[in-house]
């Protein structure tokens, strides 16, 4: 037997120490949550919650945005957002959440107009010009009995009203409303339809009613009839054939995917910095800031932030409207209460299987604030419009333990500066 070389089988001892080395850090390495971020880290400590949806992130078209909020000593805040599967090209149908930014550009434009006696409490009137449309001349959920760009702003927060917003869509137009975001850098949008409204085609929305206001019996602002058209920017939306088919007005099965290429669009990234926009206005861009006075964001606040049993005009049965009606992150299922120190300032939307909600959570007694925006799709059977959602099941429940785990996650972050939230008070 000829004797092994003693440099050599150094060499090979040292070569094995430095393989087992290895394989002790990669197992290791594999073992520890290496750049992962804090929204990943609240989804996987969460998991047994959250499924089967954070399992199936595809199958329920879920997209999630977390931005944290940090203070300096003078109260300047910075934002660090993580993001889950989020995508503006991956298209999902927004229902109700469209009214938002709908409700911020009609406040806009009365102050915009610069006439006076008109401001967001006078009197507005609605004409119906051709079928299939409808006037408004009353509103009895006021405490005037008139109808106003302010009363539907409040209906629309506090309870996600349709018409409310029908009304609204109709005094800004179609395309002012689609360029006015735009001209703010708010793109992947395309709100060009009224909701929940009688027949209403393509024409008919580009169509809006006539509109006037009131001030002491007098005539202050009036618009005809427009008819305009939003041509939007090709936004190369993904997937707007969905499904295997939909019921007609009629109930009958149509069976082919539904289309929604003729519906609204907005991405849950615009919805998310349409609010940051209004809840933090000094943050962002000048073009992006909306044209609104100090009182206009206090009323803001005050329609976002409260529950409909707070409100005289209108009034909402709270047995019917209970505070976690329109607050689907953290609540969304009713399984526990709004604690009073906490206030959400969002706006959620809901239909065709689809669940969305974009939010500003403030706890006032913790000094936790943050923003919180999640949508996704129930809907098993893969037919449209037959009302068969898994909502109370599936939705609700993911979207409460969602907005839970990061609530939670926001009560044990640290923060070197508690914040000064106090401008956010909707009971002042």
């Amino acid at each position: 037997m000829v004797p092994r070389n003693r440099h050599s089988l150094f060499s090979l001892s040292r070569l094995t120490f430095l393989l087992f080395c290895f394989i002790i850090i990669c197992v290791g390495l594999a073992n520890k949550p290496i750049g992962r971020s804090p929204l990943e880290e609240i989804l996987r400590s969460n998991r047994q919650q959250l499924k089967p949806v954070i399992k199936h992130p595809d199958r329920y078209r879920l997209q999630i945005i977390y931005t944290q909020i940090d203070r300096d000593a003078q109260n300047n805040p910075s934002f660090t957002t993580y993001r889950f599967h989020q995508n503006d090209q991956l298209y999902f149908y927004p229902a109700s959440s469209v009214k938002m930014p709908t409700a911020f550009v009609a406040l806009e434009k009365i102050n915009n107009l610069q006439t006076q006696g008109l401001n967001r409490e006078t009197p507005m009137f609605t004409n119906a010009d051709r079928v299939p449309q409808t006037s408004v001349t009353q509103d009895t959920t006021a405490a005037n009995g008139m109808p106003s760009v302010a009363q539907y702003i409040r209906k629309i927060f506090a309870v996600s009203d349709n018409d409310a917003y029908n009304r609204l869509y109709e005094f800004v137009g179609q395309r002012a409303l689609n360029q006015t975001l735009y001209a703010k850098g708010f793109g992947h949008t395309r709100i060009t339809c009224r909701l929940d409204a009688p027949q209403f085609l393509p024409i008919d929305n580009q169509i809006t009613n006539g509109i006037y206001f009131k001030d002491h019996g007098q005539i202050v602002f009036s618009q005809g009839q427009v008819q305009s058209q939003w041509v939007a920017p090709d936004l190369h939306l993904n997937d707007e054939l969905q499904g295997i088919g939909s019921l007609d007005q009629d109930g009958e099965f149509i069976n082919q995917p539904f289309d929604f290429s003729q519906k609204n669009y907005i991405s849950l990234q615009t919805l998310h910095d349409i609010l940051k926009a209004v809840m933090f206005p000094e943050s962002v861009p000048e073009n992006q800031q909306f044209n609104f006075t100090q009182d206009d964001y206090r009323f803001l606040y005050r329609c976002m932030g409260s529950y409909p049993r707070e409100l005289a005009h209108p009034h909402y049965d709270p047995s019917r409207y209970p505070d976690h009606y329109v607050k689907f992150l953290g609540y969304g299922d009713g399984s526990s209460a709004i604690p009073p120190y906490v206030r959400i300032f969002n706006k959620v939307g809901d239909a065709y299987g689809y669940l969305t909600d974009v939010s500003y959570v403030v706890d006032f007694k913790h000094n936790v604030e943050y923003f919180l925006a999640a949508t996704l799709m129930v809907n098993a059977n893969g037919i449209f419009n037959d009302g068969v959602y898994e909502y109370d099941t599936i939705g609700f429940p993911f979207m409460a333990h969602l907005g839970q785990a990061v609530y939670q996650y926001e009560l044990r972050r640290p923060r070197t500066y508690p914040p000064d939230l106090s401008r956010f008070e909707v009971n002042d």
